[in-house]
């Protein structure tokens, strides 16, 4: 593969993906915590860590590499004076509960190897760990106090949101929610500093810096010259914007934004929570908020001659929509849970409309979900399950928990 990044489909054959193994970060949740820290419950860590191992293996077989997020940090930061350049900026974008500590936070950094730092970074700094004669404030000795000068970063196994790769570009997106912006950061050390990016070039579409949020999960590249983006909870229609004016004066192939409007809630966080593509002309769907009814907004957004302004054409049917754009005469929307109300609503909880394709019309799910797993190999969709009870209480599927960074080109 002659470059690093490089999607152009969701369906290509997918040959580099990056995946984080859920680490001692998921045992830094407690009850008190979850909402702050964006779960619902606490997953069983060697069982999370075994189901997360069966998803890794799975892709190895169907001859995918497999990259890791902290082995990449881990050797970004031993690249010139890496390392302290992510440590200082690790504690600025925390610097709401470091406090007055950040000098001896540094210095307790710093003097980790870079294996240690990285870990240390992710799974959270407890103030227990700082010695009580460096602490300097009242509060920060009181045993109620908040417990981390750091916070856990327990939602890094779905590598899909704090970056997306487009064409043979990046997006390195600002998230939405507090708990989760720094997770980009290390994406863009990453490609500052790893070999890998090293004489390649891999622009960056948006930046992490831009004031709007955007989020990998709504992010679905259709093809090689149109690309889907929900407006979510999570992901902004300015951010959106900004991305189509940025890829259209940057690129020539992608020539359409798709923008698709849905409920801003926690059970659609994300558009790929509620739909997915699986094969040239084949779609997983939530019924509960994707409707063929000519009631939804969807936007087509397309080079405008202005520079800085786009065009902008109003939708209201996706199935239309994506026949339109795709260039299909028919398409299959294969409904989660088979649209039964009860049925589909708890495989879409448990993301049964999360599916990851690695290759057209093969796609990787969560076992739990029976019978939307029934309907998609009904019309001829070949479907490989992976454990899920552990994974699932993250609120994220295959497609969540995974970052593809090269896929064979699609035709």
């Amino acid at each position: 593969m002659e470059q690093t990044i490089h999607i152009t489909s969701e369906i290509g054959n997918l040959k580099r993906v990056m995946l984080h193994r859920p680490g001692s970060e998921v045992e830094n949740l407690t009850p008190e915590y979850l909402k702050r820290l964006l779960f619902d419950d606490i997953p069983y860590l060697p069982a999370v860590q075994k189901e997360h191992d069966v998803f890794a293996e799975l892709l190895r077989n169907q001859g995918t590499e497999v990259v890791y997020l902290e082995s990449l940090v881990i050797e970004a930061l031993k690249s010139g004076d890496a390392k302290k350049e992510f440590t200082e900026q690790i504690l600025e974008e925390s610097k709401s509960n470091v406090n007055g500590a950040g000098p001896y936070l540094k210095e307790y950094l710093m003097a980790l190897s870079e294996e240690d730092l990285v870990r240390k970074v992710m799974e959270g700094v407890r103030t227990a760990e700082i010695d009580k004669g460096k602490k300097i404030h009242l509060y920060e000795h009181m045993s109620d106090q908040y417990p981390f000068y750091l916070d856990p970063m327990p939602n890094l196994y779905f590598t899909r949101d704090p970056a997306a790769s487009i064409g043979n570009g990046l997006s390195i997106n600002k998230m939405h929610e507090e708990a989760r912006r720094r997770e980009s950061l290390f994406m863009s050390f990453i490609v500052k500093y790893h070999e890998l990016f090293k004489g390649q070039d891999h622009p960056i579409w948006l930046d992490r810096n831009y004031e709007f949020p955007i989020e990998g999960g709504d992010q679905l590249i259709l093809s090689k010259d149109t690309i889907a983006i929900g407006v979510s909870a999570r992901t902004s229609a300015k951010a959106i914007e900004k991305l189509a004016v940025n890829l259209f004066k940057k690129q020539k192939d992608i020539k359409t934004v798709v923008a698709v409007e849905i409920p801003k809630s926690r059970a659609f966080m994300h558009l790929d929570t509620v739909f997915t593509m699986i094969d040239k002309d084949k779609f997983t769907m939530h019924p509960g908020c994707i409707k063929e009814d000519d009631s939804m907004n969807i936007y087509l957004l397309t080079p405008h001659e202005e520079e800085g302004r786009v065009n902008i054409e109003r939708r209201h049917n996706l199935s239309k929509t994506l026949k339109e754009v795709l260039k299909l005469e028919e398409i299959a929307l294969i409904p989660c849970g088979g649209g039964d109300p009860i049925v589909s609503a708890r495989e879409q909880w448990n993301d049964g409309s999360n599916t990851l394709a690695i290759r057209p019309g093969v796609v990787i799910t969560y076992d739990r979900n029976y019978v939307s797993n029934r309907l998609m190999r009904e019309s001829g969709v070949e479907v490989l399950e992976i454990p899920s009870s552990e994974l699932s209480r993250g609120r994220g599927g295959p497609r969540c928990m995974s970052m593809p960074w090269y896929r064979e080109d699609y035709q």
